[in-house]
């Protein structure tokens, strides 16, 4: 069996699906791991660490292999060289790429969606998702800093003392707390919101403070069954903009992260919260790919409006590309594990992990979670 580890081709991407370290574990198992010429370099690691790990160094990962590992979607020219049965492995966004499926059902390949993985216990070490919203919530903070016109930690000089900056984080998944502590650990005084009330201690536990906003009453329980947030009425979304947009103008700082699953993200910053912020403050906009929290984010621009710095990076995990490239290979490795068996595909439905990871197999939908944002009936 080979293995095709590709290079992606996304403009400023510089993560790859598997690390030497990772690849290297599969030769041991027997199987051919081919690498496309500098696939990993944007990630700091060289043909020659592949080479040095069993892997073959090939100018066509694709043509040939029975599974291909990526980080993005396949491109039409990747797609057009897969054999059919072969397996792809990478994110793949079904629901913002229904011609995507399409196109993968028609050739006949397993593909197995990153962003698919089931949010339950057992999966949390193939949960890419994740991991990079981990790496995400972290850099944002780090830009925002770069960019604050002022000190992010109290200071006491013998000027005066400096009053630490204010960061308000939207959205406390994994992004939304990777965010806050790296705003704690650099001093500032933080606060947090979301919908989902069950997320409060957790906030806390940061030592944040959690923004409570009343909400109606069909939106008490503002979380779907796989721990996302879901789409609120019209009444809480009401509600929740006049709690937020007083909060925005007081904080230094706003690293925005909320995202529904399938759907446009949420509007949560108006232009007149921002026109009210003060001057030198900075906004980061991690659901700018999803069309923005902010209402004036421009997708991997910065723009700077009534003296406000917003930032909407589409892939930031790209600039810590080492350690995003070694923990996406761990999660990529783990879910392999499970359809791989003594160098053969072997893929069991009745595992609810496969099941909810495999977005194709055999001209079919496999996945409940995928089938539901097509619109499909249930398999």
């Amino acid at each position: 069996m080979i293995i095709g580890i590709v290079k992606e081709t996304r403009p400023g991407e510089t993560r790859v699906a598997f690390n030497p370290e990772t690849a290297a574990k599969w030769v041991s198992k027997g199987l051919e791991v081919r690498v496309e010429k500098n696939a990993g370099l944007a990630s700091f690691f060289t043909d020659e660490a592949y080479k040095e790990a069993g892997c073959v160094i090939t100018d066509d990962a694709v043509t040939g292999a029975d599974i291909i590992l990526k980080v993005n979607r396949p491109t039409d020219a990747e797609l057009a060289k897969m054999k059919p049965g072969s397996l792809f492995g990478g994110f793949l966004w079904p629901a913002q790429n229904r011609e995507l499926v399409d196109a993968l059902l028609k050739a006949e390949i397993t593909a197995l969606g990153m962003e698919s993985v089931p949010r339950i216990s057992r999966a949390q070490k193939m949960d890419a998702l994740s991991s990079m919203s981990s790496i995400a919530g972290y850099k944002a903070v780090l830009i925002a800093a770069d960019a604050l016109a002022k000190y992010m930690p109290m200071m006491m000089t013998a000027a005066g003392t400096i009053a630490p900056a204010k960061v308000l984080v939207l959205g406390a998944g994994v992004a939304g707390l990777q965010a806050i502590a790296t705003a704690k650990r650099l001093g500032a005084v933080v606060e947090a919101f979301d919908v989902r009330a069950s997320v409060k201690e957790q906030v806390e536990s940061l030592g944040a403070t959690f923004v409570d906003v009343p909400l109606a009453e069909e939106d008490q329980q503002a979380e779907t069954a796989g721990g996302y947030a879901k789409e609120l009425s019209e009444a809480s979304k009401k509600l929740q903009e006049e709690a937020i947009q007083e909060r925005v103008k007081q904080s230094d700082i706003v690293i925005s992260t909320a995202l529904i699953p399938g759907k446009k993200a949420p509007l949560l910053i108006r232009a007149s919260a921002v026109e009210g912020m003060k001057p030198g403050s900075v906004i980061v906009d991690l659901a700018a790919e999803q069309g923005g929290n902010c209402e004036l984010t421009q997708a991997d621009q910065m723009t700077e409006i009534h003296n406000v710095r917003i930032f909407g990076p589409t892939n930031i995990t790209a600039a810590l590309p080492l350690h995003a490239s070694q923990l996406y290979a761990r999660n990529l490795n783990n879910l392999l594990e499970l359809v791989v068996k003594d160098g053969a595909l072997s893929l069991d439905f009745e595992d609810e992990v496969v099941k909810g990871s495999t977005v194709t197999h055999q001209g079919e939908v496999v996945s409940p979670f995928v089938r539901s944002q097509l619109g499909l009936s249930a398999s």
